[in-house]
């Protein structure tokens, strides 16, 4: 069953007229329908990849959100807590140890920071 149709249209792929045997075509050729197919399966790898960052900074936002609630809690914290705390680096949080800033207690190796001595630099 052959149609007598001759639609004249416009290839989505290079832009160049053509005329259709049928309503439903939108490419002049095999090579542009493939390149065509090649372009939207790029996009698609392209497009799940990007959710699946998102997904992923989503998810990195929600722990830290979770561990800054978990800090804030704490009534002892460690140089490192104490930094992401302040939004100061390690080593500021040393140097104002040295500087005798901020009190510290020691167990071990370990430093450990009293919550009150931080909530006291802002006073």
């Amino acid at each position: 069953m052959s149609s007598n149709l001759k639609i004249p249209k416009v290839c989505q792929q290079c832009g160049n007229s053509f005329v259709a045997k049928t309503t439903v075509t939108k490419y002049c050729s095999t090579l542009c329908a493939s390149r065509a197919c090649k372009k939207r399966k790029r996009e698609e790898k392209i497009q799940a990849a990007l959710n699946e960052t998102k997904a992923e900074l989503q998810g990195a936002q929600t722990l830290q959100s979770l561990q800054t609630d978990n800090i804030q809690s704490k009534q002892f914290l460690s140089v490192k807590e104490a930094s992401q705390l302040l939004g100061a680096s390690r080593w500021t949080i040393q140097r104002m140890i040295q500087r005798q800033q901020i009190k510290v207690g020691k167990l071990g190796r370990r430093t450990i920071i009293p919550r009150t001595e931080i909530d006291n630099l802002f006073k």
